[in-house]
């Protein structure tokens, strides 16, 4: 959808036929800025050490996007039938190419201006100004934005209802007996009902990130549900025998296939608790048709299929591994990846992706490449930089270089409002991992950033985010007078973000994180006893166990894993070290073929834990572990009685 408008933005990349000479010299403005930031900080690091190479950034903004071939091909004709009651098919809904948003309907900065022509009589136009809206409101949290962006998606609403069936009192009656069939609608009413469906649920995500009252969480919870069981009875008539394909069939079929493939893939995910509870009010899951779903609409020749591509990376670069196992299927993600990549290989979303497979895979240096990369490619929304700089941020910290990591951090604190409190926390967790020989960059005090925490939490649908408050909870002990330093806090989140799972794929860097594990871990045997001393020494044992993990050392890993679960009752305040600790040792046993052991350990974990830190995310990935497990033992027992019956 709008490949051309985010190719304006600098989203979607330069044509494969612009100009060479168009094309911005690679990252000079960026990096000299960044250079001089390095040197004001650190000036012993500027002579060309490791850990003083200036990281990306954006050169002027390349030309305007070519629309793809996809895109391009939605206002040819694919089919000369309709089983659609005909009538005529003007500007109101067409998917064509024809009436796109000028290139001045955005300022070079990046901000929007006046809606582009065309947003007040298409629907698919109207929609697509909406999104880019939408999408520009998330990265910024600015409640200019929030508030432009919801008034764009009423408007796109309001359109999009115009050209919907109007329904008389008798299809009312009639509708609570017999589903309505497709001769019941025009093209235009179907195309609109997909349109409709869209802009409410985008309505929902604006109304829980603008405000935090009841009234609020009601209506956003009401126009979910009723998005929801629209993209149902879509998908349902979809599936009929009376479905016939209209000219513009795939536009239809690819924003139903969006639909349901996210709703029935994101239910699916959550931990069994809640989907029980939304089960009631009439949501339901299934993660193998919404990643059907999702594949399909992919496939087609949609101007949706980009949102599919898309959200079929964020499922297996993010959801599956920061929520999973970190067993992430990489190879499905680069198929994926590799035919956009190829086609615009100057396109700052798809080298992010990029960027996070590499990682994933544990090739760091070629991540921060494609990171840098993607800095580069666009300049007009500095929010996409702030993703780069985060991941950026992580893949040093999986190199042990805190100054590079700490670099990152901090500009992350200044320059972006997404979570304040957990860049702090970052910032004063790489500070305490400098040696003392070290140099303080800009005068900062890992002690005063600690003791700023807790003022920076921020709300985003009336809830702390986990990040924030996991970091809060860990920065309280600085507030007394003579505070306990934390040992290790940029690996202990490391380890909340499944870092491991990436270093665990490098023995190298694996080898370098648990020397510092050991070196923290003697320390702390060395120093005096404190309240915190049995909590500090069970999170270095289950970091130490990963690591043990992660090099075959098996029997080492599985010891300091026990251990924990050992003082669980001499642990004062990091409670959630018990389940993650039972967590890795399931882990570890399903490596090993041990999957009903790992199955009770699970369900321990799960049943007799609660109320402790980042117990969604724990949940999460006990419930990804377990479904594994159970699969492995239902894959044994055929095998098994496969063997018999031979």
């Amino acid at each position: 959808m709008g490949r051309t408008d985010l190719g304006r933005r600098g989203l979607l990349p330069v044509g494969a036929g612009a100009p060479s000479a168009s094309r911005p010299t690679a990252g000079r403005p960026h990096r000299s800025l960044l250079g001089q930031r390095l040197r004001s900080a650190w000036p012993h690091c500027a002579g060309g050490q490791t850990e003083a190479r200036p990281g990306p950034a954006p050169p002027p903004s390349p030309p305007l996007a070519r629309p793809s071939p996809a895109a391009a091909s939605a206002a040819r004709p694919h089919s000369t039938r309709s089983g659609f009651r005909r009538q005529h098919l003007g500007r109101g809904w067409r998917p064509a190419g024809a009436h796109r948003p000028p290139a001045s309907a955005m300022t070079t900065a990046g901000a929007p201006g006046s809606p582009p022509a065309g947003t007040k009589e298409s629907m698919y136009h109207s929609l697509t100004y909406a999104t880019i809206l939408e999408m520009q409101a998330m990265m910024t949290f600015d409640p200019q934005d929030i508030l432009r962006a919801g008034n764009m998606m009423k408007e796109a609403q309001s359109l999009c209802q115009r050209h919907r069936r109007k329904s008389s009192v008798t299809d009312s009656f009639s509708s609570l007996v017999h589903r309505p069939t497709m001769d019941q609608f025009t093209e235009e009413e179907i195309h609109a009902e997909v349109c409709y469906a869209e802009c409410l649920l985008q309505r929902a995500a604006l109304t829980f990130l603008q405000d935090e009252n009841m009234v609020s969480f009601i209506k956003g919870g009401i126009r979910v549900r009723n998005s929801y069981q629209t993209y149902k009875e879509l998908d349902s008539l979809m599936q009929s025998s009376q479905y016939c394909k209209g000219e513009n069939h795939r536009h239809f079929e690819g924003g139903v296939k969006l639909g349901v493939g996210a709703f029935n893939l994101t239910l699916s995910m959550l931990p069994t608790r809640i989907l029980r509870l939304l089960e009631f009010v009439g949501f339901s899951g299934n993660k193998d048709y919404g990643l059907l779903q999702l594949e399909e609409g992919a496939s087609g020749h949609s101007f949706r299929a980009v949102l599919c591509v898309l959200l079929l990376l964020c499922y297996h670069t993010f959801l599956t591994f920061v929520l999973g196992t970190g067993n992430v299927n990489t190879e499905e993600a680069e198929k994926l990846l590799k035919p956009y990549l190829k086609q615009y290989p100057k396109g700052a979303i798809f080298l992010f992706f990029a960027g996070r497979i590499e990682a994933i895979k544990g090739n760091i240096d070629t991540a921060i490449r494609r990171f840098e990369e993607c800095c580069e490619a666009q300049q007009h929304w500095k929010q996409f930089h702030h993703m780069c700089y985060w991941e950026l941020m992580w893949c040093f910290t999986y190199k042990g270089q805190w100054k590079m990591a700490y670099f990152y951090a901090d500009l992350l604190s200044k320059e972006n409002s997404w979570s304040k409190a957990t860049y702090i926390y970052m910032k004063a967790a790489y500070l305490s991992m400098f040696g003392k020989e070290d140099y303080k960059p800009f005068g900062d005090d890992e002690v005063e950033l600690f003791r700023a925490v807790p003022g920076l939490k921020l709300k985003i649908a009336g809830k702390s985010l986990p990040t924030e408050k996991f970091a809060i909870r860990k920065s309280r002990r600085y507030l007394s007078p003579k505070p306990v330093s934390l040992p290790i806090p940029a690996l202990e989140m490391m380890y909340i973000w499944n870092g491991y799972a990436v270093i665990g794929k490098q023995p190298e860097l694996t080898d370098g994180i648990l020397e510092i594990i050991i070196k923290a871990e003697e320390m702390l045997e060395k120093g005096p006893e404190n309240e915190y001393s049995v909590d500090d020494e069970c999170l270095v044992k289950l970091l130490k166990g990963l690591c043990l993990k992660y090099l075959g050392r098996v029997q080492e890993a599985e010891e300091n894993f026990r251990s924990i679960s050992a003082n669980e009752k001499k642990i004062k305040y990091d409670h959630y070290l018990i389940p993650n600790a039972l967590l890795e040792l399931a882990l570890l046993f399903m490596e090993q073929g041990r999957n009903e052991e790992a199955v009770k350990l699970l369900e321990t974990a799960k049943q007799n834990y609660k109320n402790y830190s980042m117990e969604s995310r724990t949940h999460f990935r006990i419930q990804a572990a377990t479904l594994q497990a159970k699969s492995s033992l239902e894959n044994g027992n055929r095998s098994m009685v496969s063997s018999v019956s031979l």
